[in-house]
């Protein structure tokens, strides 16, 4: 009886004990809010096992984790600085907001996430559609320092919370956005706009995180842009659209419109360049070493029409004392000339004048004239009366053309005879051909030299026109923008090469050029002697004469129209200097008698056609005696 009673009061016992535990249980289960930090907890675990520069042991804070507003509960804070370390206090006081500043020139939207600009305006431009220049907006840009902390964490400052702040300094606007690990403990970017200015003054810096910051680890500035289309032909755009640098103290480069990855050194500044406008970053203490890389996003036109190209660069940034402080500008507006000269930072380099003495032309002589002839003439009539002076400048070039070409046409039937005569001994017919030639003063040497004189020219204004910036949206006659091309009927469909468009002016410059080309071609081609063994340069002019026009006519469809409007206007000037040599100044019969008179006198030759003369006396002598040996 007395065994039954003890396993009543053992049963009785362990119910007793059991209820006690489900009830301790019950009271310490984890609240909502500490199973939502739970899940974060696990969230970031698995965050930082994928992140691949992270530490093994370190923690990846992202975005998510600052989105608490208005924490000041104490326990909560001590949570947050088991998560988050230093930076808990910037968590505790995140707010996802932006400040909005305007100058003269921007509209200006800083976010308190990342503390960069979310997005910045030009304000007295718009794009070919009449609607604002947006250079930043929708997230296209990125501004981010990648650093680690000494407790273990990876940050990126993008994801942070700053605390915004806008003061003045005279006429100066000063936005200080501050990731904050106290009130006197804080990682700061500090930007100071100024009236009628496109430079901002930028400076990164820290103050009291050198306990803070690994300095052990490599601290990444990343900067990224995907710039927004503000042409009417993107294709067109996003040829001029890449990446420009100044490095090695004052050298200057650029990536071409191909798609780019490059390491460099030194670097002072970095271009985003569009079209017409830029986006630079620019620094007082170069970047020892800068990886930029640039990714086109226009594979077709017809779809893909709100970006042009996707730019980033990376630069490391050092350490002063275990804090950074690194002085910089951010630079945001048009590639004008005028404008970017006037900082003296060498971003004038921004505007594609051309390499060598085609960018000391376009520098020097032909942006001055276009500027002056501009001040006060109307943007179309400037160029058709630059086109006139550069034209009328260069006529004495064609007239010496012409003249040789005349003089070969004259001598052609004497050279037909001589090539009659030795045909078949080429070498000597090629002798007499030359020494006929010297004593006329009719080379075909004196032909080509002056059409060499006007290639640097003419590849000169073929980089000015596209570069212009101040014919962006300047209209004449039919063309309502001189920088993009002109439409005189839209096509239901697209032609390869050529576009869903019809421009006027490119279809009056080839008509222009194909009957300067039979003017000159045409003559040219009549005169030039037939060498036996060499193509018929008749047929290979004849064909020229067509297919020039026919390449400018798709070419020039999607090109700037004042580019066409030049090459139009050129063409009939040059029609118009040909007919008046031919049928005022140049008198054939006149010709042919000093021709006759040159041909009496001796000529004294050079050393040049001496040597010549030599080496083909010996390569006939050579020939001579192969014949003779094969004869034997």
């Amino acid at each position: 009886m007395e065994e039954k009673k003890l396993d009543l009061n053992s049963i009785i016992g362990f119910v007793l004990i059991f209820g006690i535990l489900a009830f301790m249980l019950w009271q310490n289960q984890p609240t909502p809010e500490e199973l939502e930090a739970q899940e974060k907890a696990k969230q970031e675990q698995i965050a930082a096992e994928n992140k691949v520069n992270a530490p093994s042991d370190a923690k990846v804070v992202t975005a998510d984790d600052f989105k608490m507003e208005g924490v000041s509960d104490s326990l909560q804070l001590i949570g947050l600085k088991s998560k988050f370390g230093a930076f808990a206090y910037a968590a505790s006081t995140a707010s996802d907001k932006e400040t909005l500043v305007e100058s003269d020139v921007f509209a200006l939207k800083f976010s308190n996430k990342g503390g960069y600009l979310s997005e910045l305006q030009l304000k007295k431009f718009v794009n070919y559609d009449s609607l604002p220049i947006y250079l930043i907006k929708n997230r296209n840009a990125d501004f981010n320092i990648n650093f680690g902390t000494t407790d273990s964490r990876i940050l990126n400052t993008k994801d942070l919370y700053f605390t915004p702040t806008v003061t003045k300094n005279g006429e100066n606007t000063i936005v200080s956005m501050k990731l904050k690990v106290s009130e006197s403990k804080f990682l700061e970017y500090r930007y100071e706009i100024k009236p009628e200015d496109y430079m901002i003054d930028f400076t990164v810096r820290s103050q009291g995180l050198n306990d803070v910051i690994n300095s052990s680890q490599v601290i990444n500035l990343d900067w990224a842009l995907k710039g927004y289309r503000h042409a009417k032909s993107i294709s067109y755009e996003n040829r001029y659209t890449d990446i420009h640098y100044e490095y090695e103290g004052g050298k200057a480069n650029y990536t071409g419109a191909r798609d780019a990855d490059k390491e460099l050194e030194d670097v002072t500044w970095i271009g985003f360049k569009q079209h017409f406008f830029s986006s630079v970053l620019l620094t007082d203490t170069p970047f020892k070493t800068s990886h930029i890389a640039q990714e086109s996003l226009v594979h077709d036109d017809t779809v893909d029409t709100l970006y042009t190209k996707k730019f980033n660069a990376k630069m490391p940034l050092a350490l002063q004392a275990g804090e950074i402080n690194q002085s910089m500008d951010l630079y945001f507006g048009p590639n004008d000339f005028d404008v970017v000269n006037a900082y003296d930072r060498n971003l004038d380099e921004l505007v594609p004048f051309g390499w060598g003495l085609f960018g000391w032309i376009n520098r020097y002589i032909f942006t001055p004239l276009f500027a002056f002839l501009a001040g006060f003439l109307p943007y179309g009539i400037a160029i058709i009366a630059m086109t006139v002076l550069i034209k009328l400048m260069l006529s004495f070039v064609q007239y010496k053309q012409f003249l040789s070409q005349a003089k070969l046409k004259i001598l052609k039937p004497e050279l037909d005879e001589i090539r009659e005569k030795y045909k078949d001994n080429k070498m000597k017919a090629q002798q007499e051909t030359m020494a006929l030639q010297t004593k006329a003063g009719a080379s075909p040497m004196a032909g080509c030299l002056p059409a060499l004189i006007q290639l640097p020219v003419f590849y000169a204004l073929f980089q000015f026109f596209p570069s212009a910036f101040d014919l962006r949206q300047k209209s004449f006659l039919w063309a309502n923008d001189l920088s993009s091309y002109d439409v005189i009927a839209d096509l239901p469909f697209n032609i390869p090469f050529y576009g869903n468009h019809v421009s006027l002016f490119p279809i009056l410059a080839s008509v222009a050029i194909f009957f300067y080309m039979q003017l000159t071609t045409g003559q040219n081609a009549a005169a030039q002697p037939q060498q036996e063994g060499m193509p018929d340069m008749a047929k290979m002019m004849k064909y020229m004469m067509y297919f020039s026009p026919i390449m400018m006519l798709f070419f020039f469809n999607n090109y700037a129209s004042g580019l066409s409007l030049y090459y139009f206007i050129s063409n009939l000037i040059s029609i118009g200097i040909i007919l008046v040599i031919k049928n005022f100044i140049l008198d054939e019969d006149k010709i042919h008698a000093q021709i006759q008179e040159k041909k009496k006198q001796p000529k004294k030759q050079s050393k040049f056609q001496k040597k010549m003369a030599e080496m083909m006396e010996q390569a006939e002598q050579q020939k001579q005696a192969q014949n003779r040996n094969k004869k034997k």
